[in-house]
């Protein structure tokens, strides 16, 4: 199967839960089974090639200039960590269609669990580190909505959070590390970078990379003193926890140190930062585990403790080391399940997972009582289970381990982690499962039907398989370990066997073992000190953090974020002036190239009036009206610039924009007061004075500075000018930039554009369904002179209609090659709409419009991404437009260009949202108390007296 497809799969998939859950649960549930089912099976098409040595790639060009492709592969370490995501997840979706209660939406929760899953297999089959970095925000965002699925909890709402804040954080840390990985390398696929060990490790840049890497690594596999969020997160259903802890999740970080261990792993940074980490984490969560009686807690703090214990292996460097992580991934991974399930179905049956509510539980629930035992075993250690193989290779690689020259600091610590974890796994079966039955559970506790009790039962089958036949996981297990190991040094000669004589990691593990025992005896004694010193959770310092960071922000926030524009306007104009100012005193500036030209009465006299309508605008700008006007004014006099600066286009568009703007800037006055209140103190207005004077010298130097100068360096227009014809088909250079070179800008903006129109239609519905509805309807009626509808002005916009129309075709069709194109024709054409309903009423012209403005907006969006995708069918990137000559009899040759079709999107979004503006605003100004007509002049032709009413339409 396609690796492609096998990514895509789980996301795919996640479409159909949704909609199968209408069937019923049971359908729900078999439609995610099978897509798992159908990604796993396709995953094991590659076992026999993966397992011979090879690896399976896949590639897909993206943005092969930034580096991004979708590039997959599997090696070992890829298909070991895939089957891991899949198999188990087949298992948790069994174990969930029946744990999960009738009033939760399975749906959802398998949506969830999908987009979560594919997430997961992107990243560890990718082989570009920046879909790895998608793929890697993706499982914190995906988790966050799994870890949050009973809304209604409180606890699970926070543990969300905490989550997504720790592993988000530790995310964009890595985002850093990552991108400077991949500039030392030259490349961001991982088999290029996997191949520069020597590069990245002399680069001065492995440092930093090393340690942004590690803090993603770090915050997603719960390491100290990232790892309270972890336990946290035990607020989700339990088939989330299990899935997160055993296979998914807090193994994402662990991948990921194994992934890039042949090029970071190896010097004194990375034996110091990772084993020390690993070393703390796991004696700390092991210490904690103990005294926790919520079952999922200590079980969550007993994953912390063991993710540590990889992540020392990992840390060592040696090949050993990396040879017995693996195989510890492996057992963890099936005991660790198998307990979650367990401990769930306890929660389940018995209505509590609180060890201190619960013992006795052995004959009442004896499947599940022999599930958790062997599972709990196995995580402690004991013999002829696969958990005692993997920690005696552990505890032998910590004895060849010296940290800060100190022989004996490893094998010590690693010790008492064993001995604690030993501790709380014969807590967990003590204290849930021995002693005398009780009177007072929650619930009744029994065994549950096979659905739940089945998949935690298969894995503990493969506990004991490979504890008692290791033989059978040493061809994979080596495999794997020759991925991570990735040529950076040889497989070590090692075997997994039973016994292995009389080692020192023998003595270490009998004194775990038998140091656990005896801290169960006197737990009592300990549990109350424990109690009594009231040791610091991470929670709590966490907690005093953020709200030490709310604090600040509302502060800095509370000043700054004040809702007050002009004094948002006055700090960024003041910083961009400091800025320019800076750079301008820097002595950067070269000395002029050009001389400066004669002024000539024309500009002169037009500059004169655009200074002038401008200083007199700001004198009297407290008039609504006046202030509008002198707007229309300034704008003209920038029109007729640009056309004086050989611009005709950015001419035309200014004028067009001219005049919409003013109409529906005329309408919106016709809500507020004639005149701007005085709200602004003197003192104000003289620092918005002093700002706006600086600001204006700045610009004005700033342009008299670059007219004089000549560009060094050859400027952009230059390219534009030499392939607008030859790479875009067309000689009007601007319109060519518009819909070809930076069509995706333009795409982008209509985009907002047509949003902006929507906001305000919005706004509307909200104001006429609202409480401001009745002082909008009823407002005093004002007495107006004429008529309604005068008919001079409805049979001139009649006899223009036609004629705009016309010409705003002309302005389209030639925009290619002369002055137009599909902006400037779309505020032609609004023009002749918007005169309509000037003329002759909102109700006349809205009863002739077919179709709706929001349609036409979605319409030319729709028409213009076509138009982009249009070049992937050809192998052309996004909007790559084509051109070509044609000649159709009876006509000369003329040229056709797939850029027309995205300048339609253009004009019907220029179109649709104008007019979408301007019904909004006529909605609002229609009176509760007027008579509306529906006639143009107010005149019924079926009448013979033809009577005018008497109120107006606004």
């Amino acid at each position: 199967m396609s690796l492609f497809l096998i990514v895509a799969l789980p996301f795919l998939g996640a479409l159909l839960p949704g909609l199968m859950i209408r069937a019923g649960r049971q359908a729900c549930g078999l439609v995610t089974f099978l897509v798992t089912l159908t990604a796993f099976l396709g995953l094991m098409t590659h076992l026999p090639t993966v397992m011979a040595g090879e690896t399976v790639t896949a590639r897909l060009d993206w943005m092969p200039s930034l580096g991004l492709n979708f590039n997959l592969f599997v090696d070992g370490l890829g298909l070991f960590f895939a089957s891991l995501i899949l198999g188990i997840g087949l298992l948790i979706i069994t174990y969930a269609r029946f744990y999960l209660s009738r009033d939760d939406n399975m749906g959802e929760f398998y949506t969830y669990l999908l987009l979560f899953q594919g997430a997961m297999v992107g990243i560890v089959l990718c082989d570009n580190i920046l879909m790895l970095l998608i793929f890697w925000e993706l499982t914190s965002l995906s988790s966050f909505l799994l870890i949050g699925y009973w809304k209604h909890l409180p606890e699970g709402r926070q543990g969300a959070r905490m989550a997504l804040a720790v592993t988000g954080m530790g995310g964009l840390a890595m985002i850093g590390g990552m991108l400077l990985l991949g500039n030392i390398a030259g490349s961001y696929d991982l088999t290029v970078i996997l191949q520069h060990r020597e590069e990245i490790q002399a680069s001065p840049y492995y440092m930093p990379a090393l340690i942004l890497i590690l803090l993603g690594c770090f915050t997603k596999s719960a390491q100290f003193p990232f790892h309270f969020w972890l336990p946290h997160a035990m607020a989700a259903p339990t088939p989330v926890s299990a899935y997160l802890h055993s296979a998914t999740m807090v193994k994402a970080g662990i991948f990921l140190m194994a992934r890039l261990w042949p090029v970071l792993s190896g010097t004194d940074a990375w034996f110091i930062l990772v084993t020390g980490a690993g070393l703390v984490t796991m004696v700390i969560g092991a210490i904690v585990a103990l005294f926790k009686n919520d079952l999922k807690a200590l079980l969550a703090f007993s994953t912390v403790s063991h993710l540590g214990l990889i992540t020392m292996l990992l840390g060592t460097g040696t090949p050993f080391g990396a040879m017995a992580a693996v195989f510890h991934i492996l057992n963890h991974a099936t005991f660790k399940a198998a307990l979650f399930m367990s401990a769930g179905i306890i929660d389940h049956e018995a209505g509590t997972r609180d060890i201190t509510l619960l013992g006795g539980l052995r004959k009442l629930m004896p499947v599940t009582f022999v599930i958790a035992t062997i599972a709990s075993l196995s995580m402690a250690g004991i013999p002829f289970l696969n958990g005692f193989l993997s920690k005696e290779m552990m505890l032998e690689e910590t004895t060849h381990t010296t940290l800060f020259g100190n022989p004996m600091l490893v094998p010590v610590l690693a010790t008492i982690g064993a001995l604690f974890s030993a501790a709380y796994c014969f807590r967990f079966i003590a204290h849930t499962f021995l002693g005398p039955e009780r009177d007072d559970y929650p619930g009744h506790p029994h065994d549950p039907g096979f659905g739940m009790w089945g998949p935690p039962a298969l894995l503990v089958i493969l506990v004991v398989a490979i504890g008692v036949a290791p033989f059978l996981a040493e061809p994979l297990v080596k495999t794997v370990t020759a991925a991570v190991l990735g040529g950076a040094a040889e497989l070590p000669d090692a075997h997994l066997k039973i016994w292995h004589g009389v080692t020192p990691a023998l003595w270490m593990s009998v004194i775990a073992v038998a140091g656990g025992i005896i801290l169960l005896l006197m737990f009592k004694p300990l549990s109350r000190a424990w109690a009594a010193a009231g040791p610091p959770f991470a929670k709590s310092i966490y907690d005093g953090i953020i709200a030490m960071l709310v604090s600040i922000a509302q502060v800095i926030t509370g000043r700054l974020h004040d809702g007050s524009l002009t004094r948002y306007a006055a700090i960024f104009t003041v910083t961009v002036v400091a800025v320019t100012a800076h750079a301008w005193m820097s002595g950067t500036v070269s000395p002029p190239s050009r001389e400066g030209l004669s002024i000539e009465p024309v500009p002169m006299t037009a500059w004169i009036l655009l200074v002038t309508a401008t200083a007199v605008l700001l004198r009297y700008h407290r008039n609504r009206f006046l202030a509008l006007i002198l707007m229309g004014v300034v704008g003209l006099v920038v029109s007729m610039a640009f056309a004086y600066l050989s611009a005709p286009d950015l001419a035309l568009t200014q004028l067009s924009v001219e005049v919409v703007t003013i109409i529906l800037l005329l309408l919106a006055l016709n809500f507020l007061p004639r005149h701007t209140p005085v709200e602004s103190t003197a003192g104000r207005r003289l620092r918005d004075g002093v700002i706006s004077v600086g600001a204006g010298v700045g610009a004005a130097a700033l342009i008299y500075t670059m007219m004089l100068r000549d560009f060094v360096e050859p400027s952009i227009s230059g390219y534009h000018l030499e392939n607008s014809y030859k790479g875009g088909g067309g000689t009007n250079v601007v319109n060519v930039i518009l819909v070809d070179f930076r069509g995706f800008d333009t795409f982008g903006e209509i985009i907002v554009l047509g949003i902006a129109a929507l906001i305000i239609y919005a706004i509307t519905e909200a104001l006429l369904s609202g409480p401001v509805r009745a002082r909008l309807l009823n407002r005093p009626v004002e007495d107006v002179a004429g008529d309604a509808h005068p008919m001079m002005m409805v049979v001139v916009t009649r006899v223009m209609m036609p004629v705009i129309l016309l010409v705003g075709v002309y302005i389209f069709l030639r925009g290619h090659n002369e002055p137009g194109g599909g902006f400037i024709a779309g505020l032609v054409v609004a023009i002749g709409v918007v005169m309509q309903y000037m003329a002759s009423g909102f109700a006349w012209a809205s009863a002739r419009q077919r179709y709706p403005y929001h349609g036409i907006i979605g319409t030319g969006v729709l028409v213009a991404g076509l138009t982009g995708i249009g070049a992937w069918f050809f192998g052309a990137e996004f909007l790559t437009s084509a051109f070509g000559y044609f000649r159709i009899p009876p006509f000369q040759e003329f040229e056709l260009a797939t850029a027309m079709g995205f300048d339609l999107g253009v004009f019907l979004c220029v179109v649709g949202a104008v007019m979408l503006s301007l019904e909004s605003f006529s909605r609002l100004a229609r009176r509760s108390d007027t008579e509306v007509s529906e006639y143009a002049m107010d005149i019924d032709p079926s009448r013979d007296d033809a009577p005018q009413t008497t109120g107006k339409e606004g």
